[in-house]
């Protein structure tokens, strides 16, 4: 038996999930510890050291109830002079002040239908103004979300598919504990009994309901209350059967029973700590390592580490304003306590909303219309909530939290990981010289806690052996030609349409005597490079960039010209009737130097369909860029991250320009560029998150540096979407060049960004200088630059764009 149980655990464990007949074998298991140790690594697996929890404010809409358990003290009966149900006011008053502390989410927990048992709950409802409870619960939902922000959770109870769809464009989700599937304990003189609600079956419709609306659900155990360890497992398969048809389970909460005084299980025994670790651990065995799985922390004070242990990924709802109803003898823990006791476990708290992360990245598919902006601007790629105040391009500063990390990215044991850690093997697979796939890629980003440090610290160690502590910047000019473009790209707040009607100003087209103007001025500046960009103007030909380039080399002839995204050479030669290489054979005769990677997005073409869809797809992209490297012409690479996509897409992207690489060696740097969000068009519209955390910017960084390396030398921070001060930490973090001085910046201060148009060579040079880092100017191509003529001249006014 042992050896059979044995097999089954290691099954589970690579992602095979037990049979019937299997799960009831380990549903015989007693070595807890085999039990734990496989649950554990299962947990840390699926999801690495984070631990997750909801903040929240818990609003009891009516604590009368048409069901009679025996274990509870929530429901009451109705008592002489109280009202049945909480006000609308007082249920906007109480998730006021839950708003106010940072909550989230609005817990709304009732009893079942008491109308239908009590005249008073239907006398009270009337006066209201509503014929039902779920009405009224309907009512309270939307009007807490309207003028608080706060989240709806639903716990109704048992309810139809007609009040479970009324209900889901109220909330983003909704739970009901499954409790037991043993139809015994509804028997007479158990703890069901005379709570019609109860009934097994009428519960499980409710879930299965609910998986047919595409609802995310919360469910579980209530363990402790007469069940048999049987018939827990049988409550665990039905659980797993639903979510494997209809795949709307968030949660599975394990939930020890509590014996309430004033209650006819006053004198029942409690279950043991092992019994409640026993079943954590059997429900992650069988559900899966990335089964979101929640043990509440106020009813095991001072057992949350082999709750961790165990399998717990979760720490549910947890108040800074409200009791917890449910249970008032157990008061929620302090957040800043829970966060400690979390740590003792090298675990990291984090927040989630109250739909988990994995639903929460699926907007579309999970929620209603009436949310779904609403939770995209609270979330990170990953689903959970944006730890930090920081935005790209605001001019936020960066966070301290994660500014503490990077810079102890020198002590060895501040960034060591745990044993059996997935970030720790893949930094060890890196190390070891093989190249990264997708899915570690991927895992990467999902770096938390001394797991971050330790990926910021491996990319500034081979950033440190590949480019040594020199940082490099160009001296440059941006000339942005036109902002009218026909593309309808939904990120670009800089591009104007036909009608030249715009968020940010007028639209305008720079002549071929102005953008000389300005090229000659960038030289009497000091620049090598003058960098050239603009929309698709519905007047372009591929001969407009032919006389640009003309324009420039006629004014400077030695000037770089680097210019044109993918997205205008395809433009370009098609309007011409040219190949791409005929095309950029041609441009490269004017003087064309080398091309930047913009128009890149991200190269996935799932994302592309998104956020430009009538723009060129990836493998067009990735043919200009191609093309461009067969023929000497050397080119940048970007990736503009933080809107619609989730880190596998990044993981995507980078591969595709690994493997480019590999095959042409014909990109000088990567260059990781924020979302900037403020004016883009689709977050303005709810279609896009609030660009990426200043966690998620740095780990692109340092990513980049491990995943592309050795085949790409250059890792670009861009001072204008991070600031100084953030472009500067990821410098600490595997970058090394700080891109160029710009003089003109147009694209991102449309987008809504504040950190300038420009920083001359001194700035750059003192700020490289602070970090201790040794400040080198570079030409386009990373070679060193000679001084020019003018390169100490004061900076003159620019010419505005």
């Amino acid at each position: 038996m042992r050896s059979t149980i044995r097999k089954i655990l290691a099954r589970a464990e690579a992602k095979l999930s037990p049979s019937r007949a299997e799960a009831r074998a380990v549903g015989e298991c007693d070595d807890l510890p085999l039990l734990m140790r496989v649950a554990q690594r299962m947990t840390l697996q699926g999801f690495g050291p984070r631990v997750t929890y909801s903040r929240k404010v818990f609003i009891p809409l009516t604590r009368l109830c048409r069901d009679v358990c025996h274990y509870c003290t929530f429901a009451k009966p109705p008592a002489k002079g109280e009202r049945a149900y909480m006000t609308l006011e007082e249920v906007v008053r109480v998730a006021a002040e839950g708003a106010a502390a940072g909550c989230k989410e609005a817990l709304f927990t009732l009893g079942d239908q008491p109308e239908l048992r009590y005249a008073s709950a239907r006398e009270e409802l009337g006066r209201l103004g509503f014929r039902t409870t779920l009405a009224y619960l309907e009512a309270a939902a939307r009007i807490v979300f309207e003028r608080t922000g706060l989240l709806p959770h639903l716990n109704p109870g048992v309810m139809g598919r007609a009040d479970l769809e009324r209900m889901r464009g109220v909330s983003v989700s909704m739970g009901l504990m499954l409790e037991s599937t043993a139809e015994r304990l509804c028997a007479k003189g158990m703890p069901h009994w005379r709570s019609p609600d109860k009934l097994p079956q009428q519960r499980l419709a409710t879930l299965r309901a609910a998986g047919e609306l595409a609802i995310p659900f919360t469910s579980g155990l209530l363990i402790g209350i007469g069940e048999t360890r049987q018939e827990r497992i049988e409550t665990l398969l039905h659980i797993r059967d639903l979510h494997d048809e209809f795949g709307h389970i968030q949660e599975v909460i394990v939930q020890n029973f509590r014996a309430k005084p004033r209650t006819r299980m006053a004198r029942h025994p409690e279950p043991s700590i092992e019994e409640l670790l026993w079943t954590v651990a059997v429900a992650r065995v069988l559900l899966g390592g990335s089964m979101w799985i929640q043990a509440p922390p106020n009813l095991s004070p001072g057992a949350l580490a082999p709750l961790l242990q165990a399998g717990v990924n979760d720490w549910g709802g947890v108040s800074p304003v409200t009791p917890d109803h449910v249970n008032p003898e157990a008061p929620w823990p302090q957040l800043p306590a829970l966060a400690a006791d979390t740590a003792v476990s090298n675990r990291v708290l984090v927040e989630r909303l109250a739909i988990t992360p994995r639903f929460a990245s699926e907007p579309e598919r999970w929620l209603d219309p009436f949310v779904q902006t609403a939770v995209r601007r609270l979330v990170d790629a990953s689903g959970y909530v944006r730890e930090d105040g920081w935005f790209a391009g605001s001019g936020t500063a960066a966070p301290d939290r994660h500014a503490r990390l990077i810079r102890l990215r020198h002590q060895q044991r501040a960034a060591t990981c745990a044993p059996r850690s997935k970030v720790r093997s893949v930094l060890d697979q890196m190390r070891g010289g093989h190249a990264l796939d997708e899915e570690a890629i991927a895992s990467l980003f999902c770096a938390e806690g001394v797991e971050f440090t330790a990926v910021v610290r491996a990319a500034d160690e081979l950033r440190a052996q590949v480019t040594g502590d020199a940082v490099t910047y160009v001296i440059n000019r941006n000339i942005n030609y036109t902002n009218i473009c026909t593309y309808t790209c939904g990120f670009c707040a800089f591009s104007k349409g036909r009608s030249r009607q715009s968020l940010r100003g007028p639209g305008y087209l720079l002549d071929l005597e102005e953008v000389g103007c300005r090229v000659s001025e960038a030289r009497r500046r000091g620049a090598t490079e003058v960098c050239l960009q603009g929309g698709i103007h519905p007047h372009f030909t591929g001969q407009t960039y032919l006389d640009i380039v003309t324009t420039v080399k006629a004014a400077v002839p030695d000037m770089h010209v680097h210019a044109f995204s993918a997205l205008e050479v395809m433009h370009g030669a098609a309007t011409l009737g040219l190949s791409i290489e005929e095309f950029l054979l041609e441009l490269k005769h004017r003087g064309l130097g080398t091309l930047p990677g913009t128009a890149a997005e991200i190269l996935d073409d799932e994302i592309r369909a998104i956020i430009c869809p009538d723009k060129l797809s990836t493998a067009q992209w990735l043919d200009v860029m191609r093309t461009a490297h067969r023929i000497g012409i050397k080119t940048t690479a970007t990736i503009m991250f933080g809107h619609t996509e989730a880190p596998v897409h990044w993981a995507r992207h980078l591969l595709h320009v690994r493997r480019l690489q590999a095959e042409t060696g014909g990109f000088t740097e990567f260059v990781p560029l924020p979302f900037v969000h403020m004016e883009a068009p689709m977050w303005r519209r709810g279609r896009a998150r609030s660009g990426p955390t200043f966690r998620e910017a740095v780990l692109m960084h340092a990513i980049a540096r491990l995943a592309l390396h050795p085949l790409v030398r250059n890792i670009q921070a861009s001072w204008v979407k991070l600031g100084l001060e953030g472009a500067g930490l990821c410098l600490a973090a595997g970058a090394n060049d700080l891109g160029g001085t710009l003089m003109n910046e147009s694209i991102t201060r449309a987008a809504g960004g504040v950190h300038g148009q420009e920083q001359d060579e001194a700035t750059l040079s003192g700020f490289i200088r602070s970090l201790d880092r040794l400040p080198r100017r570079r030409t386009t191509l990373y070679g060193e630059a000679a001084t020019t003529d003018g390169a100490q001249m004061p900076a003159a006014a620019a010419r505005a764009a």
